[in-house]
């Protein structure tokens, strides 16, 4: 199941980028028109000594202030857009190019509630593995290194409130823990894949652009190698994160397994999963109440 997952959720980002880009157009030219603006804003008078102006050293209190309003923004456009193309794979919605509706407040509000939550589960994970350290020496080294792994998958067990957001689904947190019986680690090892992909992803596009200001030095060039930096970082995690947050809500809401493209296997498995996982917690229930 682990590898469905993964290889689920990647062909779906691979195949379906003409579907990121028809759904989410719109935010992508504000973006690319709010980061060309900044560029200018913030491009001093013998040009960027790095790539972007998002990773030029800040050299006054009112620079750091615009760039972090500039951050908060490419976030915000990021989750209409995230928003838009999750809306288009599972439900084939055609949102009107912009569309700042509650719901992409709600999938933000959301997101950062889970990572409130995996900030706080780091807390009782690294109490655990210092004791761990205290007793057994060495072990202790793989209970810190096991820890953020851990409270990825117990954070992606409640992830699925976001991809029910962008549909307008009330599942709460509870429901969602529910709901993913079984599936925990697959959706972990796959949000690590992925997250490492990005980086890795980002990285690359960060490389090409220092290639192409070096080969092409003019002003222009720089304003618009400077845009497209947060621009390709912001739509990267975009892309694979809310591809795979849409399959793990089709192997979850089996009505939209067809739209991800999930086999009939892959969602008995799933089913299967979930049951059996299910099943031994309601035993330990009944157990613990006898």
């Amino acid at each position: 199941m682990i590898l469905s997952v993964l290889e689920r959720a990647l062909a779906l980002a691979f195949g379906r980028i003409g579907t990121l880009l028809a759904a989410s157009w719109g935010y992508i030219l504000l973006m690319a028109g709010l980061n060309l603006a900044l560029s200018g804003q913030l491009l001093p008078g013998d040009g960027f000594t790095t790539v972007s102006y998002m990773t030029e050293p800040v050299v006054a209190a009112d620079d750091g202030a615009l760039r972090l309003i500039a951050g908060l923004a490419n976030i915000l456009l990021g989750f209409a857009a995230a928003t838009a193309y999750m809306r288009r794979i599972l439900i084939g919605a055609k949102d009107f190019p912009f569309s700042f509706a509650p719901r992409v407040l709600k999938v933000m509000v959301k997101l950062l509630l889970l990572l409130l939550l995996g900030a706080l589960m780091l807390v009782p994970l690294f109490a655990l593995a210092g004791i761990i350290t205290a007793v057994t020496a060495g072990f202790g080294i793989i209970a810190f290194i096991a820890a953020p792994f851990i409270a990825l998958m117990l954070m992606q067990k409640l992830s699925l409130i976001l991809p029910a957001a962008a549909l307008e689904d009330d599942l709460t947190l509870r429901q969602s823990w529910s709901a993913s019986a079984g599936l925990g680690w697959a959706m972990a090892f796959a949000a690590l894949v992925v997250g490492l992909l990005s980086v890795v992803m980002t990285l690359a596009w960060t490389w090409i652009l220092g290639l192409l200001k070096a080969a092409f030095p003019d002003p222009a060039v720089a304003l618009a190698i400077s845009a497209a930096l947060p621009l390709g970082s912001v739509g990267v995690s975009v892309w694979l994160f809310a591809s795979l947050h849409a399959t793990c809500y089709g192997l979850v809401r089996e009505r939209y397994a067809e739209r991800v493209g999930l086999t009939a296997g892959q969602t008995e498995e799933a089913r299967t999963r979930h049951d059996a996982a299910q099943a031994i917690a309601r035993v330990k229930s009944l157990g613990r109440r006898n």
